[in-house]
Protein backbone atom coordinates (compact mmCIF):
# COMPACT_ATOMS: atom_id res chain seq x y z
CA UNK A 1 0.00 0.00 0.00
CA UNK A 2 1.37 3.50 -0.95
CA UNK A 3 2.00 6.03 2.05
CA UNK A 4 1.02 9.60 1.33
CA UNK A 5 3.61 11.07 3.64
CA UNK A 6 6.49 9.07 1.37
CA UNK A 7 4.37 10.32 -1.62
CA UNK A 8 4.19 14.29 -0.89
CA UNK A 9 8.11 13.91 0.47
CA UNK A 10 9.62 12.59 -2.99
CA UNK A 11 7.67 14.95 -4.99
CA UNK A 12 8.67 17.99 -2.60
CA UNK A 13 11.94 17.03 -3.07
CA UNK A 14 11.60 18.19 -6.90
CA UNK A 15 9.14 20.57 -7.17
CA UNK A 16 9.31 21.84 -3.49
CA UNK A 17 5.95 23.71 -2.71
CA UNK A 18 5.07 24.35 -6.06
CA UNK A 19 3.20 20.90 -5.65
CA UNK A 20 0.96 19.51 -3.76
CA UNK A 21 0.07 15.85 -3.56
CA UNK A 22 -2.94 13.36 -2.63
CA UNK A 23 -3.43 9.53 -2.85
CA UNK A 24 -6.48 7.89 -3.66
CA UNK A 25 -5.33 4.01 -3.83
CA UNK A 26 -2.91 3.64 -6.36
CA UNK A 27 -3.44 6.81 -8.11
CA UNK A 28 -1.72 10.06 -7.65
CA UNK A 29 -3.13 13.04 -8.48
CA UNK A 30 -0.47 16.42 -8.39
CA UNK A 31 -1.40 19.80 -8.80
CA UNK A 32 1.69 21.87 -10.15
CA UNK A 33 2.32 25.65 -10.08
CA UNK A 34 4.24 26.26 -12.82
CA UNK A 35 3.58 29.99 -13.43
CA UNK A 36 6.67 31.62 -14.93
CA UNK A 37 8.69 28.68 -16.81
CA UNK A 38 8.40 28.68 -20.14
CA UNK A 39 7.29 25.14 -22.22
CA UNK A 40 10.56 23.23 -22.15
CA UNK A 41 10.72 23.96 -18.05
CA UNK A 42 7.10 23.21 -17.70
CA UNK A 43 7.90 19.86 -19.27
CA UNK A 44 10.53 19.26 -17.66
CA UNK A 45 8.98 19.63 -14.39
CA UNK A 46 6.48 17.28 -14.88
CA UNK A 47 8.21 14.50 -15.85
CA UNK A 48 10.66 14.72 -12.84
CA UNK A 49 7.02 14.70 -10.73
CA UNK A 50 5.84 11.85 -12.71
CA UNK A 51 9.05 9.96 -11.88
CA UNK A 52 9.12 11.00 -8.41
CA UNK A 53 5.23 9.74 -7.80
CA UNK A 54 5.77 6.29 -9.92
CA UNK A 55 8.62 5.99 -7.27
CA UNK A 56 6.81 5.37 -4.48
CA UNK A 57 5.70 1.87 -4.08
CA UNK A 58 2.15 0.98 -4.64
CA UNK A 59 1.54 4.21 -7.02
CA UNK A 60 0.43 2.47 -10.78
CA UNK A 61 -1.18 6.19 -11.99
CA UNK A 62 -0.07 9.44 -11.80
CA UNK A 63 -2.65 12.65 -13.15
CA UNK A 64 -0.96 16.08 -13.14
CA UNK A 65 -2.60 19.49 -13.10
CA UNK A 66 -0.75 21.97 -14.37
CA UNK A 67 -2.09 25.52 -12.59
CA UNK A 68 -0.01 29.34 -13.62
CA UNK A 69 -1.13 32.63 -12.85
CA UNK A 70 -1.52 34.57 -15.86
CA UNK A 71 2.05 36.70 -16.71
CA UNK A 72 0.53 40.43 -17.32
CA UNK A 73 2.44 41.35 -20.55
CA UNK A 74 2.57 44.87 -22.05
CA UNK A 75 2.55 45.12 -25.39
CA UNK A 76 4.77 48.29 -27.78
CA UNK A 77 3.14 48.49 -31.34
CA UNK A 78 5.52 49.45 -33.69
CA UNK A 79 3.61 50.85 -36.36
CA UNK A 80 3.41 53.54 -39.51
CA UNK A 81 1.21 55.54 -41.46
CA UNK A 82 2.75 53.75 -44.56
CA UNK A 83 5.04 50.78 -45.92
CA UNK A 84 8.53 51.07 -47.34
CA UNK A 85 9.58 52.66 -44.00
CA UNK A 86 11.53 49.94 -42.33
CA UNK A 87 9.05 49.84 -40.16
CA UNK A 88 10.04 45.95 -39.40
CA UNK A 89 13.70 46.19 -39.18
CA UNK A 90 13.03 48.95 -36.25
CA UNK A 91 10.65 46.41 -34.75
CA UNK A 92 13.13 43.48 -34.64
CA UNK A 93 15.93 45.60 -33.71
CA UNK A 94 14.23 47.01 -30.96
CA UNK A 95 13.31 43.97 -29.81
CA UNK A 96 16.79 42.69 -29.85
CA UNK A 97 18.15 45.58 -28.20
CA UNK A 98 15.62 45.23 -24.96
CA UNK A 99 16.63 41.41 -24.85
CA UNK A 100 20.47 42.51 -24.82
CA UNK A 101 19.59 44.89 -21.61
CA UNK A 102 17.65 42.22 -19.78
CA UNK A 103 14.35 42.45 -20.45
CA UNK A 104 12.82 39.49 -21.66
CA UNK A 105 11.06 40.08 -25.05
CA UNK A 106 8.59 38.36 -27.58
CA UNK A 107 8.48 39.99 -30.97
CA UNK A 108 4.52 39.09 -32.72
CA UNK A 109 4.94 40.12 -36.41
CA UNK A 110 1.13 41.39 -36.72
CA UNK A 111 1.91 42.40 -40.62
CA UNK A 112 -0.39 39.48 -41.92
CA UNK A 113 -0.16 39.93 -45.53
CA UNK A 114 3.89 41.21 -45.69
CA UNK A 115 5.39 38.96 -42.73
CA UNK A 116 9.49 39.60 -43.13
CA UNK A 117 10.22 38.96 -39.34
CA UNK A 118 11.30 35.12 -39.76
CA UNK A 119 13.89 36.71 -42.77
CA UNK A 120 15.21 39.68 -40.14
CA UNK A 121 15.36 37.20 -37.24
CA UNK A 122 16.96 34.37 -38.77
CA UNK A 123 14.58 31.43 -38.80
CA UNK A 124 13.31 31.86 -42.40
CA UNK A 125 12.12 28.32 -42.44
CA UNK A 126 10.90 27.42 -39.15
CA UNK A 127 7.66 26.66 -37.97
CA UNK A 128 5.77 27.12 -34.74
CA UNK A 129 4.56 23.54 -32.66
CA UNK A 130 1.41 23.64 -30.70
CA UNK A 131 0.50 22.41 -27.21
CA UNK A 132 -3.52 22.52 -26.61
CA UNK A 133 -4.62 24.61 -29.56
CA UNK A 134 -1.96 27.17 -28.35
CA UNK A 135 1.52 28.08 -30.22
CA UNK A 136 4.72 27.83 -29.19
CA UNK A 137 6.81 30.97 -30.12
CA UNK A 138 10.05 29.79 -32.51
CA UNK A 139 13.28 30.99 -30.45
CA UNK A 140 15.95 32.93 -32.55
CA UNK A 141 19.57 32.81 -32.31
CA UNK A 142 19.43 36.31 -30.81
CA UNK A 143 17.13 35.66 -27.76
CA UNK A 144 13.79 37.44 -28.62
CA UNK A 145 11.00 34.44 -29.75
CA UNK A 146 8.64 35.48 -32.14
CA UNK A 147 5.48 34.15 -34.02
CA UNK A 148 4.40 35.38 -37.39
CA UNK A 149 2.32 34.13 -40.61
CA UNK A 150 5.05 34.14 -42.60
CA UNK A 151 5.88 30.64 -40.30
CA UNK A 152 2.19 29.45 -41.31
CA UNK A 153 1.88 30.08 -45.11
CA UNK A 154 4.21 28.33 -48.10
CA UNK A 155 7.01 31.06 -48.74
CA UNK A 156 5.66 33.33 -51.92
CA UNK A 157 1.88 32.60 -51.00
CA UNK A 158 -0.13 35.61 -50.74
CA UNK A 159 -2.37 35.99 -48.30
CA UNK A 160 -5.44 36.85 -49.72
CA UNK A 161 -7.97 37.41 -46.39
CA UNK A 162 -10.82 39.86 -45.26
CA UNK A 163 -10.09 41.60 -42.15
CA UNK A 164 -11.86 39.60 -39.71
CA UNK A 165 -9.77 36.65 -40.85
CA UNK A 166 -6.47 38.70 -40.44
CA UNK A 167 -7.75 40.10 -36.99
CA UNK A 168 -8.33 36.49 -36.05
CA UNK A 169 -4.93 35.26 -37.18
CA UNK A 170 -3.13 38.73 -34.83
CA UNK A 171 -5.38 37.22 -31.78
CA UNK A 172 -3.83 33.52 -32.42
CA UNK A 173 -0.27 35.40 -32.54
CA UNK A 174 -0.56 37.64 -29.35
CA UNK A 175 -2.31 34.98 -27.55
CA UNK A 176 0.55 32.07 -27.74
CA UNK A 177 2.26 30.81 -25.45
CA UNK A 178 5.14 33.32 -24.44
CA UNK A 179 6.44 32.12 -21.33
CA UNK A 180 8.10 34.13 -19.18
CA UNK A 181 7.81 37.10 -21.30
CA UNK A 182 6.82 40.18 -19.87
CA UNK A 183 7.40 42.40 -23.26
CA UNK A 184 5.99 41.78 -26.44
CA UNK A 185 6.85 43.64 -29.48
CA UNK A 186 4.30 44.20 -31.92
CA UNK A 187 5.11 44.66 -35.74
CA UNK A 188 2.03 46.22 -36.64
CA UNK A 189 0.68 46.40 -40.69
CA UNK A 190 1.25 49.77 -41.82
CA UNK A 191 -2.00 51.82 -42.20
CA UNK A 192 -4.94 52.32 -40.05
CA UNK A 193 -7.60 49.38 -40.55
CA UNK A 194 -9.20 46.55 -39.39
CA UNK A 195 -6.22 44.74 -37.81
CA UNK A 196 -4.53 47.97 -35.98
CA UNK A 197 -8.30 48.44 -34.64
CA UNK A 198 -8.84 44.90 -33.78
CA UNK A 199 -5.02 45.66 -32.35
CA UNK A 200 -5.97 48.45 -30.34
CA UNK A 201 -9.49 47.70 -29.04
CA UNK A 202 -8.89 44.25 -28.25
CA UNK A 203 -5.51 44.11 -26.75
CA UNK A 204 -4.74 47.71 -25.71
CA UNK A 205 -0.96 48.37 -26.19
CA UNK A 206 0.74 50.26 -23.30
CA UNK A 207 2.57 52.42 -25.86
CA UNK A 208 3.06 52.78 -29.27
CA UNK A 209 6.76 53.91 -31.59
CA UNK A 210 5.97 55.18 -34.99
CA UNK A 211 8.57 54.68 -37.41
CA UNK A 212 8.45 57.45 -41.03
CA UNK A 213 11.37 58.06 -42.96
CA UNK A 214 12.14 62.07 -42.82
CA UNK A 215 10.04 63.04 -46.28
CA UNK A 216 7.06 64.65 -46.25
CA UNK A 217 4.51 61.93 -47.91
CA UNK A 218 6.09 59.64 -45.28
CA UNK A 219 5.28 62.39 -42.17
CA UNK A 220 1.54 62.73 -43.59
CA UNK A 221 1.29 59.09 -42.90
CA UNK A 222 2.78 59.25 -39.61
CA UNK A 223 0.66 62.20 -38.35
CA UNK A 224 -2.45 60.14 -39.41
CA UNK A 225 -1.04 56.30 -37.27
CA UNK A 226 -0.17 58.84 -34.30
CA UNK A 227 -3.68 60.48 -34.30
CA UNK A 228 -5.07 56.65 -34.40
CA UNK A 229 -3.32 55.68 -31.18
CA UNK A 230 -3.97 59.18 -29.56
CA UNK A 231 -7.44 58.90 -30.45
CA UNK A 232 -7.21 55.23 -28.57
CA UNK A 233 -6.17 56.75 -25.52
CA UNK A 234 -2.75 54.42 -26.24
CA UNK A 235 0.37 56.67 -25.31
CA UNK A 236 2.82 57.09 -28.36
CA UNK A 237 6.29 56.63 -26.91
CA UNK A 238 7.79 58.53 -29.83
CA UNK A 239 8.82 58.77 -33.22
CA UNK A 240 11.98 56.92 -35.08
CA UNK A 241 13.06 58.89 -38.34
CA UNK A 242 14.75 56.03 -40.30
CA UNK A 243 16.49 56.32 -43.84
CA UNK A 244 17.84 59.45 -42.10
CA UNK A 245 21.11 59.98 -44.22
CA UNK A 246 23.38 58.24 -46.56
CA UNK A 247 27.28 57.98 -46.06
CA UNK A 248 29.14 57.88 -49.39
CA UNK A 249 31.43 54.52 -48.96
CA UNK A 250 34.13 56.18 -51.27
CA UNK A 251 34.28 59.35 -49.78
CA UNK A 252 32.39 59.75 -47.00
CA UNK A 253 30.07 62.44 -47.86
CA UNK A 254 26.59 62.32 -46.19
CA UNK A 255 23.43 62.91 -48.57
CA UNK A 256 19.71 63.28 -47.41
CA UNK A 257 17.76 61.70 -50.27
CA UNK A 258 14.89 60.97 -48.07
CA UNK A 259 14.95 64.46 -46.70
CA UNK A 260 16.49 65.75 -43.17
CA UNK A 261 14.86 65.99 -39.77
CA UNK A 262 11.69 65.72 -40.65
CA UNK A 263 10.68 63.45 -38.47
CA UNK A 264 11.88 65.55 -35.32
CA UNK A 265 10.36 68.53 -36.66
CA UNK A 266 7.06 66.62 -36.77
CA UNK A 267 7.40 64.83 -33.70
CA UNK A 268 8.30 68.27 -32.10
CA UNK A 269 5.08 69.91 -33.33
CA UNK A 270 2.88 67.19 -32.53
CA UNK A 271 4.38 66.76 -28.78
CA UNK A 272 5.72 63.65 -28.74
CA UNK A 273 9.17 62.52 -28.22
CA UNK A 274 11.40 61.94 -30.52
CA UNK A 275 13.48 58.69 -30.38
CA UNK A 276 16.37 59.12 -32.74
CA UNK A 277 17.65 58.54 -35.98
CA UNK A 278 18.53 55.55 -37.92
CA UNK A 279 20.66 56.10 -40.90
CA UNK A 280 19.89 54.91 -44.69
CA UNK A 281 23.50 52.54 -44.53
CA UNK A 282 23.94 48.88 -46.76
CA UNK A 283 25.39 47.43 -44.04
CA UNK A 284 21.93 47.46 -42.12
CA UNK A 285 19.92 46.13 -45.46
CA UNK A 286 22.61 43.16 -46.13
CA UNK A 287 22.35 42.17 -42.17
CA UNK A 288 18.51 42.19 -42.27
CA UNK A 289 18.47 40.13 -45.25
CA UNK A 290 20.89 37.69 -43.47
CA UNK A 291 18.84 37.11 -40.47
CA UNK A 292 21.59 39.37 -37.86
CA UNK A 293 19.75 42.42 -36.80
CA UNK A 294 22.45 44.91 -36.35
CA UNK A 295 21.50 45.61 -32.99
CA UNK A 296 22.52 42.00 -32.19
CA UNK A 297 26.39 42.42 -32.31
CA UNK A 298 28.40 45.21 -31.60
CA UNK A 299 28.61 46.59 -35.51
CA UNK A 300 28.53 50.73 -35.33
CA UNK A 301 25.50 50.24 -37.51
CA UNK A 302 23.35 48.73 -34.62
CA UNK A 303 24.41 51.95 -32.20
CA UNK A 304 21.51 54.03 -33.33
CA UNK A 305 19.05 50.98 -32.44
CA UNK A 306 20.24 50.70 -29.01
CA UNK A 307 20.17 54.33 -28.52
CA UNK A 308 16.15 54.09 -29.45
CA UNK A 309 15.73 50.87 -27.34
CA UNK A 310 17.20 52.69 -24.30
CA UNK A 311 14.90 55.07 -24.72
CA UNK A 312 11.93 53.04 -24.94
CA UNK A 313 13.49 51.05 -21.78
CA UNK A 314 13.27 54.55 -19.81
CA UNK A 315 9.83 54.89 -20.50
CA UNK A 316 8.57 50.93 -19.81
CA UNK A 317 10.67 52.11 -16.38
CA UNK A 318 8.68 55.38 -15.70
CA UNK A 319 5.72 54.21 -13.31
CA UNK A 320 2.34 54.86 -14.85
Amino acid sequence: MSDETGLKTRIAAVAGARATAKLDGARASVILDVTGFDTGEREAMEAMVRAAALAEPGIAEVRIALTSERVGRRLIAVASGKGGVGKSTVAANLAVALARGGRKVGLVDADIYGPSQPTLMGVEGSKPEARNKTMIPVATPHGVPILSMGQLVAPGQAIAWRGPMAASALGQLIEGDWGTAHTLIVDMPPGTGDVQLTMIQKYKPAGAVIVSTPQDLALIDARRAIDLFAKAGVPVIGLVENMAGYACPHCGEVSDPFGQGGAEAAAAELGVPFLGRVPLAMAIRAASDAGTPPAAGNAPEGAAFNEIAGRVEAWLKEPR
